[in-house]
């Protein structure tokens, strides 16, 4: 019959307990050696029984210092390379959370581009043949939707166009109603331009009228004969 699995706790008996620790402290001084010599590892053993007796082992040619002082000086080495990569390693998870989310935001991209472009071409009338009449009917009133909010704003772009042709109609009305003044007050101008003109050209043609009259008007005598003419 095989021994039990003693229980991991204090022994309450001096006596036990002291047994126990000088067994077992052989034991582990015992596999320190046996450790030492099949792997050639360097091994430092320091035990303090309850009574505060020293009790060591060091596999060292030299000493149990030798190997404290080679443990102190890897033990500063590792803090100072923890020190200095503590900063890269916190970089690196930064960097790797970034990572982690922007592939997740990417495949949730992805699935979104692929439910558009499904839903386009179910809107373009395309890859109908796997859809429920429930699907078609989303997708009729999805379409006459659309229709109506485009209109709307079709005929608003038209009622727009209107308004500022309206607009450019009243500018040119107005526009002409302006020349039309003008055209009509130059035209008064020569009128009022060409009356005086006439009146000054008569008033002239009268007062050389008797001048002309007397200057250029002769008065010739004839006598009617018959018969042949006497010569003179």
């Amino acid at each position: 019959m095989g021994r039990g699995k003693t229980e991991m706790r204090r022994i309450e008996n001096a006596t036990s307990r002291q047994v126990t620790f000088s067994k077992r402290r052989n034991g582990i001084l015992k596999k320190a050696y046996e450790l030492s010599v099949l792997c050639e590892a360097e091994i430092a053993l320091i035990i303090f029984s309850p009574t505060g007796k020293l009790h060591e082992f060091s596999s060292s040619s030299t000493s149990m210092q030798n190997t404290i002082e080679r443990y102190q000086k890897h033990d500063a080495d590792v803090k100072e390379n923890s020190q200095v990569r503590q900063p890269l390693q916190l970089y690196h998870d930064v960097l790797s959370n970034i990572l982690c989310h922007l592939k997740h935001e990417a495949a949730n991209l992805a699935k979104k581009i692929e439910s558009l472009e499904v839903s386009k071409r179910k809107l373009m009338g395309e890859g109908l043949e796997s859809c429920s009449i429930n699907e078609l009917q989303t997708t009729e009133n999805q379409l006459e939707k659309s229709l109506l909010i485009i209109r709307e704003r079709k005929h608003q772009l038209h009622r727009k166009k209107i308004e500022q042709l309206k607009q450019k109609e009243k500018q040119l009305l107005e526009e002409n109603e302006v020349l039309r003044e003008r055209l009509s007050l130059t035209v008064r101008e020569d009128v009022g331009l060409d009356n005086g003109i006439n009146r000054t050209n008569r008033k002239k043609y009268k007062t050389l009228l008797p001048y002309e009259t007397s200057q250029n008007s002769r008065v010739v005598k004839t006598e009617l004969q018959i018969g042949r003419p006497e010569r003179r």
